[in-house]
This record gives structure tokens, sequence and C-alpha cells, in this order.
């Protein structure tokens, strides 16, 4: 449940437009209107304050059917990355971590099969080189996790080129923070960042008992083949991890608790929207201000994303609009240059602007076969969202 002190008394009170919030609201629940998706929860804060939470449609909780509403939570997929690595910016403030250490000086098992020259930085950038690298979260023991490195091959030199690591850097990462600290990585969120900031719900690894609340996923629609795609100008999507099989294993009650790194995070977006305003407001005790300020620098503006030829304006575990291609970032049109956040699978997002003090967030448990409509739909909510401030 959200905190009574986290919520705007009206949209007016900190400067949102309740007309153009009403047609954000709108146009979320259009595809759960139309019968596409079975639900979607929608947020918006500013201010440090909620101004609107939405809860549309049905799912099913641990195989019961039931009407989702705003305690529901939803797996979060890789808006996880966000929570994960802002976990590490604790210790890179503290001076634990370094942004230039090879990672194989930290966790010697990692340095197998020449990845001895990788470092931390290049695990949140997308440039440590082996972005395929398998990893069953059903066979992770959190405590020997680096032993699980060891078996990893580099599919290109790191640093190189731009290319997404759907999970395997953020296990590095965590195991790093983990290593560090002492602490169980999934015990570390909730300690230093979920808690502090209020958010309990916040979680990476969600404990058997709050699984009740969590939406199962469910895939709809109709997948394009790369044929229909090229006719609409668009590239074919690569094959990686994320397929239709992997995304259901989150189902799994033993997955959920395990807490990947890079897509197993559980909220609702209301925390997801109130963690981004912590970081729009300099991080509200739980982080410095120029720690945040550091962690959103764009750090391979002249790397560009292979999928798409653009700018892939990656800082530490955040995507940075960076300039006019931000609609391929998942930004929308009508926010600044400076919004920063990420995209989740399924057509999931959670952003803040620094030019309007707007964050926002959009989830569902409804994994939109159509990749182009999950895009566009993507494109139109943050296009709205953006404009909200009055």
């Amino acid at each position: 449940m959200v905190d009574p002190q986290h919520v705007a008394a009206s949209p007016e009170s900190v400067g949102v437009d309740a007309a153009k919030l009403a047609v954000l609201l709108d146009r979320a629940e259009r595809e759960v209107r139309d019968g596409i998706l079975p639900s979607a929860q929608v947020a918006l804060a500013r201010e440090g304050k909620l101004v609107a939470l939405r809860t549309f449609g049905s799912a099913t909780f641990e195989g019961h059917a039931a009407p989702a509403d705003d305690e529901t939570l939803y797996v979060i997929f890789s808006c996880t990355k966000a929570i994960t690595s802002a976990a590490a910016w604790l210790l890179i403030e503290e001076g634990k971590l370094r942004l230039d250490a090879r990672v194989a000086d930290l966790l010697p098992e990692f340095g197998a099969h020449g990845k001895q020259a990788v470092t931390v930085e290049q695990l949140f950038t997308h440039t440590a080189g082996f972005p395929r690298a398998p990893l069953d979260p059903l066979a992770v023991d959190w405590r020997t996790l680096p032993a699980a490195f060891a078996r990893w091959r580099l599919d290109w030199e790191p640093g190189s080129r731009f290319e997404y690591h759907p999970s395997s850097s953020m296990w590095v990462i965590a195991a790093l923070v983990q290593a560090i600290s002492g602490s169980d990585f999934r015990d570390f969120v909730r300690t230093r960042v979920a808690e502090p900031l209020g958010l309990p719900d916040l979680r990476v690894g969600c404990p058997r008992a709050e699984q009740d609340r969590v939406a199962d996923v469910v895939h709809v629609g109709r997948a394009w083949t790369n044929a229909e795609l090229a006719e609409k100008g668009f590239p074919p999507i690569p094959e990686t991890e994320v397929t239709e099989e992997n995304l259901q294993r989150f189902n799994d009650p033993e997955v959920r608790a395990i807490g990947v790194p890079g897509g197993g995070g559980t909220a609702t977006a209301a925390d997801l929207a109130l963690f981004y305003q912590a970081l729009l407001a300099g991080g509200r005790g739980v982080w410095r201000p120029e720690t945040i300020e550091d962690a959103r620098r764009i750090r391979s503006r002249e790397l560009l994303d292979p999928m798409f030829g653009k700018p892939a304006n990656r800082a530490l575990g955040l995507v940075v609009s960076g300039g006019p291609d931000k609609v391929y970032l998942g930004f929308g049109r009508t926010g600044s240059d400076a919004m920063f956040g990420h995209l989740g699978a399924g057509g999931q997002i959670a952003w803040a602007d620094p030019a309007t003090g707007l964050s926002f967030a959009y989830l569902t448990n409804g994994h939109d076969r159509g990749v182009l409509r999950a895009a566009r739909r993507t494109t139109a909510l943050s296009s709205l969202a953006a404009v909200c401030a009055r």
C-alpha cells in the first residue's frame, strides 16, 4: 500500500494538468478495454508525490482469476535493471566499487575464458562482450554464484561495441554487490534501497508469502513475421533469451523468489514512479546528488544499438533520451533530452524527466506478441505522460 504521505492532494497541488492526466489514463486503459491486454497499471508522480495510480482489468494470481487492483504486483522485467544498478551505486559512492576496476580482480572466477579485461563500467553499459551468456535461474545458488561465471565465454572484445545483455551483466553486478557488502543481494536491495525510500514492495526477489499479489504473465496477440516488420520499415527482431518460454517462467514461485537481477523484480507502478522521484530529488538521502548525476551521464554515445543503428545512450544501468532518437528508446516524442529510465519486456516502462519533474510507470502482465503494437503503445503513453506538467 502506498504511504498516504506520498500521495498528492490533487493533480493541481503538484502542478499537473488534470485534463491531460485524464487523457493519459484513458489511453492506458484502452487495450484492456478493447480486450487486447488482461490488465495494466499506470502511475504518474511529481514533487515527490503520487499524482495518479490506476489499475485496469483482471489477472490470474497463482492460477486464480481475480480483478487486478492498486495492490497488484507485476513482474517488471528489464525495468529491474535500474533498481539493481541503483543498489550498486551505493557501493560506488562509498568507494568500495570502482567503475574502472576489472571484474576478475574482484571475482576471480569471472576471469576464465578470456574475460580478464572486462571492467565494472562495461557491465552497466552493455559493452562487456558476453550478451548471450546463459544462466538458468533455477540453478542459481547465490552463495556460489561467481562460479557460474567461469563457464562464460566472450562473444566479442569488451568495450568494442554495444549489444544489449538481457540478463548476463546484471548477474555479475549483483554478485559484486553481494561480495563487497557481505549481504544477500536481495536483502541489500530491500534494506538499502526499498525500505529507506518507503517502498517495501519494490523488490528483486519476491518472497513466497507475497506472491499471491503478483499477476501471472500471459502472452497475447499474434507475433509479426520478419517480412511483415520489413514492410513497416522495421528490422527483424533478434533472437535472444527473451523468449515467450523464458518470460512465462516468471510464473514459477521459485523463479520469482530467486530475484533475477536483470529482469525479475516485482513492483507496482506507484513504486516505480516514486523510485524515480527519489532519483529526481537527488537521492532523498539514499544516494548523494552527485552519485545520481554521474549515474545519469551517457557513457556510450558513440556506440550504436545494432537493431536500429541509433545511439545506445547508456548510463550506469539507465537509458538516457539524449536527443531526437528518444522514441526508439521508449521515451515517446514530447519529453526532454534529459529523460532517463528503462523499458521492460512486453512494453513496460518507467522513466523520469528532469525538465518537468515528472516520473511515470506503466506495467502490464499481458505480453503482446505484436511488437509494433506494444512499441506504439509505449510511445503513446510516454508522449502523453511527458506533457502532463502545467
